[in-house]
């Protein structure tokens, strides 16, 4: 076995149905006495309920989290932690509201507690992202990584189905991209095709039932080791291509990580056959490019990026961003592919 690093990140979970119950216990663990609730705009009110199980422990509700964390946005929230005087900060949704949550911890250090409501992963991140004159810039910061997260399944049991099975291939992206991450490790390797495995395996079980407890479980189990993963590791052409596709052109952050992946894996896949083995694997798939394509069109995600509002003449734009910083990846970047690849991904062909 060759050798490796690897280092664990200090975070607290609770999970289980009824988990959110724990919220001021957890809260008074950190010895905080007012913490700001974030959320997005749609589900406020499940924030307020939030606010309201904390009692005099909470500051308020900043409703007002958007996708890609625009810096208005973090520079808005981090005010409001100011202005009434939070000494923690509730995220309470997806990865936008995390996202929210870490922009909020980078200039403060104030600690973050995470309720996921999706299956982002970002809540097991210390890699924030904020968006700047339409260029997303992304980073790792220890400071911004959640002290806590509840993973309560009851929380995602109303979850939309096309935002329970984007989230799904979002999750599943982070720990395929970790398979061939340079600075991986058998525990990497591990946590990676077993989330990947209970994430797929959710998904049609959540299909003949969207109330299931037991298959949201298994999918918020596959989110957190997924995103555990993308913690641990360096990213690569495909987290890349996301974060340009979504912060410069403004796309939904779930769905463009679903079309792109399985252009990822094909465009690695000469470069990483043992990476791409294990996710096949845990797919259940003869290939983990095909595989990965499959899943999401079986169950109904979008496949391709015209379907999600990406502009056909940006796509030589993103192929340009793609390749215009060096970063580990087991392919070499080459720009020509690359934009055949955007190409692929934007007609939403089957990868070969």
């Amino acid at each position: 076995m060759k050798s490796f690093l690897y280092q664990a990140l200090p975070m607290r979970v609770v999970f289980g149905a009824g988990a959110l119950a724990q919220l001021p216990r957890e809260v008074e663990a950190l010895g905080a006495r007012r913490a700001l609730v974030l959320s997005t705009p749609e589900p406020e009110a499940s924030a307020r309920r939030v606010a309201a199980l904390l009692g005099e422990r909470a500051a308020g509700v900043f409703p007002q989290a958007v996708m890609h964390v625009p810096i208005e946005t973090a520079r808005a929230a981090r005010a409001e932690a100011l202005r009434v005087g939070a000494d923690c900060a509730i995220a309470v949704g997806g990865g936008s509201t995390t996202g929210l949550g870490k922009a909020i911890a980078l200039e403060s250090a104030l600690p973050i507690v995470a309720v996921p409501t999706t299956y982002a992963g970002s809540e097991m991140t210390p890699i924030y992202g904020l968006t700047e004159a339409g260029v997303k810039k992304t980073g790792r910061d220890p400071k911004v990584l959640p002290r806590s997260v509840i993973y309560d399944p009851e929380l995602t049991r109303t979850l939309p189905w096309r935002l329970t099975v984007t989230s799904g291939m979002n999750a599943i992206a982070h720990a395929a991209e970790g398979l061939y991450a340079h600075d991986g490790s058998p525990i990497i390797a591990l946590m990676a095709e077993e989330g990947i495995r209970a994430t797929a395996a959710a998904m049609p079980r959540l299909g003949a039932d969207p109330l299931d407890l037991e298959a949201r479980g298994e999918a918020l189990y596959g989110a957190w080791l997924c995103g555990a993963v993308l913690g641990a590791v360096a990213m690569g052409l495909h987290h890349k291509l996301c974060h340009t596709l979504g912060g410069t052109f403004n796309l939904p952050h779930a769905e463009v990580h679903g079309v792109v992946l399985p252009h990822a894996l094909a465009y690695n896949a000469p470069g990483a056959p043992d990476a791409m083995s294990r996710v096949a694997r845990a797919l259940g798939a003869p290939s983990a490019a095909r595989g990965a394509y499959d899943l999401a069109q079986r169950h109904g995600a979008p496949v391709s990026l015209k379907a999600i509002g990406m502009p056909v003449d940006g796509l030589d734009r993103a192929a340009d961003l793609a390749v215009q910083n060096a970063y580990p990846n087991p392919r070499p970047l080459e720009r020509a592919a690359i934009r055949d690849l955007l190409q692929r991904a934007y007609d939403g062909a089957r990868p070969d």
